[in-house]
Order: C-alpha cells, then sequence, then structure tokens
C-alpha cells in the first residue's frame, strides 16, 4: 500500500503543471485583457521627470475619436488638452526606424525571399 505517495507526488506535478498553463490561456482571452477592443490606445508619451510624464491618448472609435492630452503623476491623471486626431495618425503613431527597417531587410535576406533588400537606397 505505498501508492499513497505516488498519487500525491502526481497531483502535486499535475497542479505544477497547470499553472503555467492556465496563465498562458489567461493571457490570450478576454478576461486576461488579450481583446481590449480599440477603445483606448496610447500614442506618445513624454517624460518630464522620473515620477511626471504628459500622455497623448486616444479613445473611441469611429466618429467618437479623441485624443486626450494628459498630465500623470504618482498621485494624479490630469486633462491637459482635448483634440481630434490627427488625419494620418495611423501612419504617425508608429513611425519605421531605420534600425528595423534594415532588420527586416537582413532578415529577408536571410530568409531569400527578397535578394535586392540590400540596395535598397
Amino acid at each position: 500500500m505505498n501508492t499513497m505517495p505516488w498519487t500525491s507526488l502526481l497531483w502535486f506535478a499535475a497542479i505544477i503543471v497547470m499553472i503555467p498553463l492556465s496563465l498562458w490561456l489567461l493571457k490570450r482571452t478576454p478576461l486576461g485583457g488579450a481583446a481590449s477592443g480599440g477603445t483606448m490606445r496610447s500614442i506618445a508619451a513624454l517624460p518630464l521627470s522620473t515620477s511626471q510624464r504628459i500622455l497623448t491618448v486616444e479613445v473611441g472609435q469611429g466618429e467618437q475619436r479623441r485624443w486626450l492630452v494628459l498630465g500623470v503623476t504618482p498621485h494624479s491623471i490630469t486633462t491637459l488638452h482635448t483634440m481630434e486626431p490627427a488625419v494620418d495618425a495611423a501612419t504617425a503613431v508608429l513611425p519605421a526606424s531605420p534600425v528595423a527597417g534594415s532588420f527586416a531587410q537582413m532578415l529577408g535576406r536571410l530568409r531569400g525571399a527578397d535578394p535586392g533588400a540590400d540596395r535598397a537606397t
């Protein structure tokens, strides 16, 4: 009747394996914040000091979209300005950097997808 220690050890191992698995699944569900719905996104951040920042945040969808300029401190968040979003906001938010472009070109050359990518000016 030595099955009791093995059964306990097996249950313990199963619980230890299920913890990271359940966290991984939770991260990919709406309950865990995976599907935010796109109603709010950060446009820009300007650190003023170690504890103060100015953030530009886009809220709403469609005709209701607005940009909020927020002053953020450890103790408060203050709306400094509200404005219409820029027309080309999608391209202005994440401009392509030369470093990212060169990495993409290198990756394309390594994969053989675009052999002439290194000659781009």
